[in-house]
C-alpha cells in the first residue's frame, strides 16, 4: 500500500478567501483536484461474488427484521425509496422482495486497498476519505499522465478494467466542487468543472448538494427563501453571518465553490482503531477472544504501514443496552509487534469484562505514537528478531492475498467479521 496524504482545515481566513477567488493578475488556477467515488460500493463488491444478483434490488446492512441501518442499496433498490442510513425495517417495508445481505467489511476493505493502489499510481498526493471515496491532486503530474482531465479519464478506466467496479468522479479547482461534481456524475461518469465556472455549476443545485448542509441548515435557509445554491451565493455575507455566525461565513464561501482544506504529506494519525459489532449480543468468551485477536491484528498492520509504534492500548466494551466502557493501558515501551499489544488487550478484557452481561461491541485502539526505539527491554534479541520477521512476512502476504486470508491462530475465521468497522 502506498503512503497517502491527508488534509487539514486552513486556519488562515485570508488564505481561504484567496483560494475561493480568482485574480486577473495571477496565473489561471488549475482544476487539478479529483474526487473519486465508488458507485454503490458495498453492493458492487457483493455483485462480483454473486453475479446472479445483478439487476435486482439488493440491500447491504443486515436482514429486514434486524436492528440496524442500510449501508448501501443498489440502484434497483433505490427506485423504491431505499437509501443509506435508513432503518433496515423501513427498507423491508418499502421493498419486501429486495435481497438483504449481511455486510462483509473486511472484503470491502480489501477491494478498497486495490482501488487505492491504482490511485497511488497517478499521483503521490492521495487522501482516502473513506473506504469508497478519495481525493487526488494531479498538480505536477502532467509530464507523466498528461493534463488532469486526461489523467482522470485514464484513472477511471483503469479502476473499472482492473477491478470490475463502477466508479464516478468530479474534477475541479477545489475539493468541495470536485465532490459535488462526482455526485452529479453518478453512475459511472466524470464531470469536469473548469476553473472560473464554479458558481455557474453550483447555482441551479439544491442547497443540500453542498457538503455540510444538512436538514437543519436546509430548513433554516428555506425559511429565509433560499433553496438553491445560486440564491445562497447572492445573499449578503453580513446577513448570513448575522443569522448563522461563523457557519454563515462558511456558507458564503461554499456557495461560491471555495473550501478551506489543503493536503498534507506524510501526515500521521493520532490514533488507529477497529471495532466489531456482533450480529447478536454474546457472552461467548471464545468468540470474543477471536474478535479481539482479529481487531488487534488489523490495528497493528496499519500501525506498521505508517512506520509507527504505539505506547497506549485502549479497549472498548459495549454491553447490551449500549452502556459503553473504555479502558486504557500504557506499555512500558512503544511497540509495533502483535504479541505485546494482544497481551495488553487480553489483560484489559480479563479485568473489565462483566461476565454476567452480554456484549454488543468490542473495540481496540492504539495511540501515543513514536518512531523507533521500541522493545528496548521487553523481549530478548532473538525473539524480537523472529517476531519482526514474522510481522514483515505476514504483512507482505496480506497485501498480496488479502487480510482475511492470513491470520494468526485464534483470530476471527471467515464469516465472523460481518460488522467490523
Amino acid at each position: 500500500m502506498p503512503k497517502f496524504a491527508t488534509f487539514r482545515a486552513k486556519r488562515d481566513s485570508a488564505a481561504a478567501d484567496s483560494e475561493s477567488s480568482t485574480s486577473s493578475t495571477s496565473s489561471p488556477p488549475s482544476t487539478s483536484i479529483l474526487h473519486v467515488d465508488m458507485d454503490a460500493f458495498f453492493v458492487s463488491v457483493e455483485l462480483l461474488d454473486r453475479p446472479k444478483l445483478r439487476g435486482k434490488p439488493v440491500v447491504v446492512g443486515g436482514q429486514p427484521n434486524q436492528r440496524g441501518i442500510v449501508s448501501t442499496a443498489s440502484y434497483e433498490a433505490r427506485k423504491y425509496g431505499i437509501h443509506s442510513a435508513m432503518p433496515l425495517r423501513t427498507a423491508g417495508r418499502l421493498c419486501p422482495h429486495a435481497i438483504f445481505l449481511e455486510p462483509r467489511h473486511q472484503l470491502y476493505s480489501e477491494w478498497s486497498d486495490r482501488v487505492a493502489a491504482i490511485l497511488g499510481k497517478y499521483s503521490p498526493v492521495v487522501e482516502m476519505a473513506s473506504v469508497d471515496e478519495a481525493y487526488i491532486d494531479f498538480a505536477g503530474t502532467e509530464r507523466l499522465h498528461g493534463p488532469p482531465l486526461a489523467a482522470a479519464d485514464a484513472l477511471l478506466r483503469e479502476v473499472t478494467a482492473s477491478t470490475g467496479l463502477p466508479v464516478s468522479a468530479g474534477l475541479a479547482r477545489t475539493r468541495l466542487v470536485a465532490k459535488v461534481a462526482s455526485d452529479q456524475a453518478k453512475p459511472r461518469g466524470l464531470v469536469w468543472v473548469p476553473a472560473g465556472s464554479e458558481e455557474a455549476f453550483l447555482a441551479p443545485l439544491d442547497v443540500r448538494r453542498i457538503p455540510g448542509i444538512g436538514k437543519v441548515t436546509e430548513a433554516a435557509l428555506k425559511a429565509r427563501g433560499i433553496e438553491k445554491v445560486g440564491q445562497l451565493a447572492a445573499a449578503a455575507q453580513e446577513k448570513l453571518e448575522g443569522d448563522f455566525g461563523r457557519w454563515g461565513t462558511a456558507l458564503y464561501r461554499k456557495a461560491r465553490g471555495g473550501d478551506t482544506y489543503e493536503f498534507l504529506f506524510d501526515a500521521e494519525p493520532k490514533s488507529i482503531s477497529h471495532n466489531h459489532t456482533f450480529g447478536e449480543d454474546t457472552q461467548d468468551r471464545a468468540k470474543m477472544d477471536a474478535t479481539l485477536s482479529f481487531l488487534t491484528q488489523k490495528a497493528m498492520k496499519r500501525l506498521r504501514e505508517a512506520g509507527l509504534s504505539a505506547s497506549t492500548v485502549t479497549l472498548t466494551i459495549r454491553y447490551q443496552g449500549f452502556e459503553t466502557f473504555t479502558r486504557a493501558r500504557t506499555l512500558r515501551e512503544p511497540t509495533h509487534l502483535d504479541p505485546i499489544v494482544f497481551e495488553a488487550v487480553n489483560q484489559l478484557f480479563d479485568r473489565n469484562w462483566n461476565r454476567k452481561r452480554k456484549v454488543r461491541l468490542l473495540g481496540v485502539a492504539l495511540s501515543q505514537f513514536t518512531h523507533g526505539g521500541e522493545q528496548l527491554d521487553l523481549l530478548d534479541a532473538g525473539r524480537r528478531e523472529k517476531l519482526e520477521r514474522l510481522a514483515k512476512a505476514t504483512d507482505s502476504l496480506r497485501d498480496r492475498f488479502g487480510f482475511s486470508k492470513i491470520q494468526f491462530g485464534g483470530s476471527m475465521t471467515k464469516g465472523r467479521a460481518e460488522n467490523e468497522e
